[in-house]
């Protein structure tokens, strides 16, 4: 083997990458922001969660003191504040809408005399009287409604402990607002769903159009009378056929065979779906229209990919992100879809509830064939 042979190799292949600063650069900016994006991920568990509280309790004055104490107070005063968020109301009715429309996780109710019938209870176990806390808890997300239920099990008996009611006061958690009888995989595998759907249909539509353009099959299209607009709405037609097929598959497999719970609708859940199918088209088109070569396109899949996994809420809680980064979300396309589809499977919720997903993925769907044909008509132009 010839050294000097081999060295000229290396030296081309420097060279060649030298030339293409966007390879070069994104050879550093993936793997650099993959391991930001695993590290913020991946930083803690469960936080900033809003759950509303109705209390009730009047206090109790104990002989011989004046000063009335709360078991209500107390237990609130010993809530870990990095978990729960409080929001106070007034009535259980308040409480409740603010749960049902998504504001919120649970409420914890503190009934009327509460205190009083805990310390009756404690200096005579007979007495007919309840000292019963109440937590009522949205568990379409079963880790988040498990952390919530922890923190207020653990602010309960630290509270009653303190207070010498340790035996009198209990928390009844029996009743759950949406998904009461939800398992772990009826959280995730809707997300899963979704990350499947935009992962194979974007890699299909990425790789797919950048084929069309090096091998030449785009550039003949181009000298014909096709407008760019007809072209680019042309080939979405047949890839949406392609992916809302597939989609519909995914969802029939996961309800009928891995029996994931369906509360609401399984068509409109088919609608989620397949709408996430066409923006992950959209996207694919948009981003091959920037990628010269199947390796400028893959590299693009990395970068949409990654993000996606780690932020887009489809495998774990987006609460369990620290708070700054929970903005960014907003910016990957399946948090959307992974949001609607437990809330039609875990919530029955109806397209009133969840229209402003629809519309934030038909907003990016229509957004990035439009960019598509810009970028189209911009090469045209050189």
């Amino acid at each position: 083997m010839n050294l000097g042979r081999t060295l000229s190799i290396t030296k081309r292949i420097f060279r060649g990458l030298l030339n293409d600063r966007r390879a070069l650069a994104m050879m550093f900016v993936t793997p650099i922001a993959s391991i930001i994006i695993f590290g913020v991920a991946f930083s803690g568990d469960i936080n900033s969660v809003e759950v509303v509280v109705v209390d009730l309790d009047e206090g109790y004055r104990i002989p011989p003191s004046s000063v009335p104490v709360s078991v209500a107070d107390a237990i609130v005063a010993n809530l870990d504040t990095d978990v729960v968020i409080i929001r106070r109301v007034n009535t259980e009715a308040e409480a409740l809408e603010t749960v049902k429309n998504g504001d919120a996780y649970g409420m914890i109710v503190f009934p009327e005399h509460l205190t009083q019938n805990a310390y009756s209870r404690q200096m005579d176990p007979g007495v007919p009287l309840e000292a019963t806390v109440r937590l009522e808890l949205d568990q379409s997300n079963v880790t988040v409604a498990n952390s919530i239920l922890k923190v207020v099990n653990e602010a309960t008996v630290k509270a009653s402990s303190s207070m010498g009611v340790q035996a009198a006061v209990t928390l009844d958690n029996s009743h759950a607002i949406y998904a009461g009888d939800a398992r772990l995989r009826d959280f995730t595998v809707p997300g899963i769903t979704v990350f499947d759907v935009f992962v194979l249909t974007f890699i299909l539509t990425i790789l797919a159009f950048v084929s069309e353009r090096t091998s030449g099959n785009l550039a003949r299209l181009r000298v014909t009378p096709l407008e760019d607009s007809e072209l680019v709405v042309g080939y979405a037609l047949a890839f949406s056929t392609i992916a809302v097929l597939q989609a519909g598959a995914m969802l029939a497999i996961i309800v009928l065979v891995f029996k994931v719970m369906v509360a609401g609708s399984v068509l409109l859940a088919f609608l989620v779906v397949a709408l996430m199918a066409v923006l992950s088209l959209s996207l694919g088109m948009l981003l091959s229209t920037l990628a010269k070569r199947d390796a400028q396109a893959i590299q693009f899949v990395t970068l949409v990919i990654m993000p996606s996994l780690l932020l887009g809420g489809c495998f774990w809680p987006l609460e369990s992100l620290p708070g700054w980064v929970r903005p960014l979300s907003y910016a990957i396309p399946p948090r959307y879809a992974a949001d609607a589809m437990r809330a039609v499977m875990l919530r029955g919720w109806g397209i009133g509830q969840i229209w402003v997903e629809l519309v934030a993925m038909a907003a990016i769907t229509v957004g990035c064939l439009a960019l598509s044909v810009f970028r189209l008509r911009g090469d045209r132009g050189r």
